[in-house]
């Protein structure tokens, strides 16, 4: 089912609705989607790099505008869609560690999560159901998802076809890295100085 749907996703960025398209997958997958908008920014860059800025930020704002509504059915309907769209991607488990840490490091969590290849729709829906401040998740979201999108579209700007297979395989690693880096400078820049 997941291979139909990315072969469906790649398939929509040579329709004359590429750009809608694109928003909408950006959309849903910060709710429910399975395939990330990637699929579709990474084929319509490459064919018209001079857009790459565009892409980018029709991306982000209908990753943020998505991400509001991940927000939504956490907050409101926990019960009746969060509950099985977390059992779907196996986390339903892990929920209560998710609050707990929200608690204590929302900002943080969505911001990391944002940038890494964790399923962000996860990220949006713990959100709304441990009442993270909406002010901090949207923040947070524009900062992360904006980030993401600017450097994937930006590599392929600058570097062009040779670099899309090296981001299909290991931006998710590098982002990881770039993250766990990122903290590490926080925490000895907290406890050593």
């Amino acid at each position: 089912m997941i291979r139909r749907l990315y072969d469906w996703t790649m398939g929509l960025a040579a329709t004359r609705h590429a750009e809608r398209m694109l928003a909408a997958v950006s959309f849903m997958e910060s709710s429910f989607f399975p395939i990330p908008p990637d699929v579709l920014l990474i084929p319509m860059v490459l064919a018209d790099k001079a857009k790459w800025l565009r892409y980018a930020l029709v991306c982000t704002a209908a990753s943020i505008l998505g991400a509001l509504l991940g927000y939504a059915i956490g907050m409101f309907l926990y019960e009746q869609a969060a509950v099985p769209l977390l059992e779907f991607y196996g986390y339903l488990d892990k929920f209560d560690e998710f609050r707990a840490i929200f608690k204590d490091w929302g900002w943080w969590f969505v911001l990391i999560a944002g940038l890494t290849p964790f399923p962000y729709k996860v990220i949006t829906i713990a959100s709304g159901a441990a009442g993270l401040s909406l002010p901090i998740f949207i923040v947070a979201s524009i900062v992360s998802r904006g980030l993401r999108f600017l450097i994937v579209s930006g590599l392929l700007f600058w570097f062009g076809a040779p670099i899309r297979d090296f981001i299909e395989k290991y931006l998710g690693l590098l982002f990881t890295l770039f993250v766990v880096l990122l903290l590490g400078g926080f925490v000895a820049v907290r406890y050593l100085f």
